[in-house]
């Protein structure tokens, strides 16, 4: 059964280079980058492709955003090289690579949407990629309705990556986030705070056919299901400051059915009961199979073997199996592909 894996990341090796004369004190995440061969060595990822069969790639950028790891005033000139260079990959290799999605700079509204709409008419990607925040502000602002507004128009979805960094400290007394929790805790977090304020700003009202790809399976959503169901059912009453009721019966649906027009991926680190419950929460309709390759122990392998095994044991029917798997990345995507 061909399995389109939706969400992986590279670093294409003349963006990375780039990256590095750019970028004098690399983030986090670009250290880890060094530690990851898979992510710039292409006869890598093809060795590691090929033990596995009828398997592609939609490519992506890993974090963190440009505007962190470098200068902002790269940003465009690396996100342009970044989309030519998964643009070139994936019309040299389409059988491996059917699409790319498009990384933006979010330096202005401007820039943004220069680059969403190069990418998508002149490069041909599927998508684009954004962030649960740009550089701590948050994404339901009005600068960033036009995006919302251009890929709803486009028909296409926009994949969200979590973002925050050991300088959001996990306690106000504290100054940095200690043990790594801004990443095991953070990103769920961010993810789901993303969220959440889309729905509260009435963003799916105005463009109700929007498509948006939540990473690492919805994040807190599904587990949180009672508390974004029934809690959130009470919007207002744990509020002084603010009459949020009078939002609440502004919404045209419970806010829980706002969080299911989500969709989500299967990246969640081979856990068998995180991926039951995203599958539970958004039906086989709104889950697409993804590894987050190559970010494991084994540099890509594991992810990638452990989420097909997990997909393959969940109690599915074939056709179940395949929307998650490949229909319905083929079908957002607007992928031609041979199974």
């Amino acid at each position: 059964m061909l399995k389109v894996d939706a969400y992986n990341h590279i670093m294409p090796s003349g963006f990375f280079e780039r990256l590095q004369e750019v970028s004098p004190n690399p983030s986090n995440m670009q250290h880890r980058v060094r530690q990851v061969p898979m992510m710039t060595d292409l006869d890598e990822r093809f060795r590691i492709m090929d033990t596995f069969d009828e398997y592609c790639q939609i490519l992506s950028l890993s974090s963190p955003p440009i505007e962190i790891s470098a200068d902002p005033k790269y940003a465009v000139e690396l996100m342009q090289m970044a989309n030519d260079e998964m643009a070139e990959l994936c019309n040299k290799y389409p059988d491996r690579f059917p699409g790319f999605i498009a990384s933006l700079p979010f330096v202005s509204t401007e820039a943004m949407m220069d680059e969403t709409h190069r990418a998508m008419k002149e490069l041909a990607a599927v998508g684009v990629q954004a962030f649960t925040n740009d550089r701590g502000k948050a994404m339901d602002a009005p600068e960033y309705m036009p995006l919302y507004e251009a890929m709803a128009e486009y028909d296409r979805p926009i994949w969200v990556h979590p973002t925050r960094g050991p300088n959001f400290p996990d306690y106000l007394t504290e100054d940095l986030s200690q043990y790594e929790i801004w990443w095991t805790f953070g990103w769920p977090y961010e993810t789901s705070a993303f969220m959440a304020r889309l729905v509260f700003s009435r963003l799916f009202d105005r463009l109700p056919n929007l498509k948006i790809i939540t990473h690492h399976g919805g994040a807190m959503i599904p587990f949180f299901e009672g508390r974004v169901g029934p809690g959130w059912d009470q919007l207002g009453k744990r509020t002084s400051t603010e009459d949020y009721t009078i939002l609440l019966k502004e919404l045209k649906r419970r806010p829980l059915d706002y969080f299911k027009l989500f969709y989500a991926d299967t990246a969640v680190f081979g856990s068998a009961s995180a991926t039951r419950c995203c599958l539970d929460f958004f039906g086989v309709d709104h889950v697409l199979f993804a590894s987050d390759a190559p970010f494991d122990p084994e540099g890509g392998t594991m992810y990638i073997r452990e989420t097909i095994r997990i997909i393959d044991g969940l109690d599915l029917s074939e056709e179940g199996r395949r929307r998650i798997f490949s229909d319905n990345a083929v079908e957002m995507l607007g992928l031609t592909l041979n199974d």
